[in-house]
């Protein structure tokens, strides 16, 4: 049996992503962009950059410090740029990148079918809700 080196064990994990399995690392990247305030940040950002006061006004009811954790979170992964712009105040700007712009293609036909169908979901909960006894 021959040896792999590093590079080729890696390649080979990539192949092999799965996932549905939970230790698979896009188990947790799905686990990240699925999150409400990721979708949400990523959508608001699509059409162009915003300043951080901007984006909490723009997602109603996501907290400083949530908002804080996700921009940091989706800056992490590659999905967002921050630009400090020395000024009094200091101004601070987030904008996708090209990954993000990708991701945000998605989110938001997900957001927009959501905005869609919202009417249609809720009356088939009404109806499970009536025709299903409470237990």
């Amino acid at each position: 049996m021959a040896t792999m080196t590093a590079a080729q064990r890696r390649e080979q994990a990539r192949i092999e992503y799965d996932a549905f399995l939970k230790s698979c690392p896009t188990n947790q990247l799905l686990d990240r962009i699925s999150d409400k305030w990721v979708s949400l940040v990523v959508a608001a950002l699509a059409p162009g950059p915003m300043r951080y006061s901007d984006l909490g006004r723009k997602i109603a009811g996501v907290s400083p410090k949530m908002l804080t954790q996700t921009l940091r979170s989706l800056e992490r992964d590659g999905l967002l740029t921050r630009t400090v712009t020395p000024s009094v105040p200091l101004r601070v700007d987030y904008e996708l990148t090209a990954l993000g712009r990708n991701l945000a293609q998605l989110l938001t036909a997900v957001k927009n079918w959501a905005e869609t169908h919202f009417d249609e979901v809720h009356r088939a909960r009404e109806r499970y809700d009536a025709e299903t006894p409470d237990e």
